[in-house]
């Protein structure tokens, strides 16, 4: 049996369970839910499609409210938005209007700080994600790697404690993606964070986390936690390695080889 708990969680979902009304009738998207993830953990999520997995990202989020149990973030229940939480969505959500730099800017003005500081603070996340050279840009200037990076750089910039990341690479080419991994593996590495990662790509999943978290469809579930023991940096070599291997197909099998009847991992 595979717990969960932690005494020192930063992110707790209990027992959440969350159902829609769908074409007249109820469905439940999650059910039961519960999972713990430490302070600085690096947690995937994976699972076929239909298992909730965006549904518990909206609710960590604080974008919806479960139908039963609850989501916290430092023993707080989660009921919205919050400065501690930055999201990252496939789409990018740039403002199509403001340079790569406003973008950045965007979070901190809000915040009220004043434009020096602002601007110290962007060119320093800009730096970071690599786009120095296009500050200045619009985000129609950009390719879909950038302007992921331009979206991941004003995430950063607010400081938020927690990443939440929703399937953020989907939509992007196999060595931009490779790339975008190595990068937020290597900020993660110098600037701590709890990263929570959604991803319908095993490999992807295995080689960013420090768990992979498993879920199953119809009610949305927790199907199987894998701990991931292989030493960070993440390397290329590690990606080819019999250790790399053996957990991504026991990630693999538990995605796409689960029987609708089995069940599920306790997580209490």
């Amino acid at each position: 049996m595979t717990t969960t708990t932690l005494t020192d969680a930063r992110i707790s979902v209990r027992d959440v369970t969350k159902t829609f009304e769908l074409k007249g009738e109820e469905f439940t998207a999650l059910g039961g839910v519960s999972l713990d993830v430490a302070d600085n953990e690096f947690i995937t999520v994976v699972g076929p499609s239909g298992c909730g997995k965006s549904t518990l990202m909206n609710i960590l989020a604080g974008l919806d409210r479960p139908s039963s149990g609850e989501a916290l973030v430092d023993g707080r229940a989660v009921d919205g938005p919050g400065p501690e939480r930055g999201v990252i969505f496939q789409q990018y959500a740039l403002f199509p209007w403001l340079t790569v730099r406003k973008n950045v800017e965007f979070g901190l003005r809000t915040a009220g700080l004043g434009a020096k500081e602002r601007r110290e603070k962007a060119e320093h996340f800009i730096e970071l994600v690599g786009l120095t050279e296009f500050a200045d840009a619009l985000p129609k200037m950009l390719s879909g790697g950038m302007k992921q990076r331009c979206a991941i750089a004003r995430a950063y910039a607010v400081n938020p404690s927690i990443l939440l990341m929703d399937e953020p690479f989907g939509a992007l080419d196999a060595l931009t993606r490779v790339t975008l991994q190595d990068q937020l593996l290597e900020t993660w590495n110098r600037d701590k964070r709890t990263v929570v990662f959604i991803t319908h790509d095993v490999d992807e999943a295995v080689y960013l986390a420090n768990r992979v978290i498993v879920m199953a469809a119809r009610p949305g579930r927790i199907f199987d936690i894998v701990d991931v023991d292989l030493p960070y940096p993440r390397t290329e070599e590690m990606r080819l390695s019999p250790e790399f291997a053996a957990l991504r197909n026991r990630v693999w099998n538990a995605v796409y080889h689960q029987n609708p009847g089995t069940t599920p991992t306790a997580v209490d």
